[in-house]
């Protein structure tokens, strides 16, 4: 089993500049922490304690709307970061993160972790970076779920799951898997809309459903319905 330093180092994969008195800065003010499937990573209005990576495992980042109805904002892999906007606004966090399956996280106390900011220009480009790669995609996702009709919004689901994920040794099941309530508030749906519309999907030859699998039949037809929205 991995230990907490082993962990550690994994973090710092993520800062390739860090040098070794900065990890020696970084160590003792780093929490490394395991979470079981479903258990949050922060909630929505909580203070940010800090810069938070997942290091194992995946997680979603929700907001909570009208009713209580719920919509993924993000979905996050493994060496992904999370929080960051609060964080660096220095205002409570606006959703919550939660596990999808077992992770395991790295919490860096914040006043460490912007003391490293500042003394590393090359750190605070890399996630200048990583951010501007999360607004990008957070824009196009925008465009999506206001835009385009149920069907549409399912199949830009699907290809960002793709996109995010990958596939699995098959090269035709999505490398996650996601409850149908997760896959449509990833697609601003109600969970009844989103079953009827991936068994649509399924009739028309686009996806196999074996369970929470989902597999591709015909990737051209996925991106046509995409496409018209």
């Amino acid at each position: 089993m991995t230990d907490e330093t082993e962990y550690k180092e994994k973090l710092f994969s993520l800062f390739p500049a860090i040098t070794d008195a900065e990890k020696d800065a970084v160590r003792p003010r780093t929490v490394i922490r395991s979470l079981p499937k479903g258990r949050f990573i922060y909630r929505e209005n909580e203070w940010p304690k800090g810069f938070v990576c997942l290091l194992e495992g995946n997680a979603k980042v929700v907001k909570r709307g009208i009713n209580g109805r719920g919509q993924i904002i993000r979905l996050v892999r493994p060496m992904g970061i999370l929080g960051y906007r609060a964080l660096f606004a220095e205002e409570n966090y606006r959703s919550s993160a939660v596990t999808l399956d077992d992770s395991v996280i790295a919490l860096v106390e914040r006043e460490v972790f912007f003391t490293l900011l500042r003394s590393n220009a090359e750190i605070s480009l890399n996630i200048l970076k990583s951010i501007a790669c999360e607004l990008g995609i957070s824009n196009l996702r925008t465009l999506s779920l206001t835009q385009k009709y149920i069907r549409g919004r399912l199949a830009d689901a699907l290809l960002f799951l793709i996109a995010t994920y990958g596939f699995a040794e098959d090269g035709k099941t999505i490398a996650v898997t996601l409850s149908r309530e997760d896959l449509a508030q990833l697609s601003s749906m109600n969970t009844s809309n989103a079953i009827r519309t991936l068994s649509a999907f399924a009739a028309d030859g686009a996806v196999e459903l074996t369970g929470k699998r989902i597999r591709i039949r015909d990737m051209e037809l996925l991106k046509k319905i995409s496409l018209l929205g």
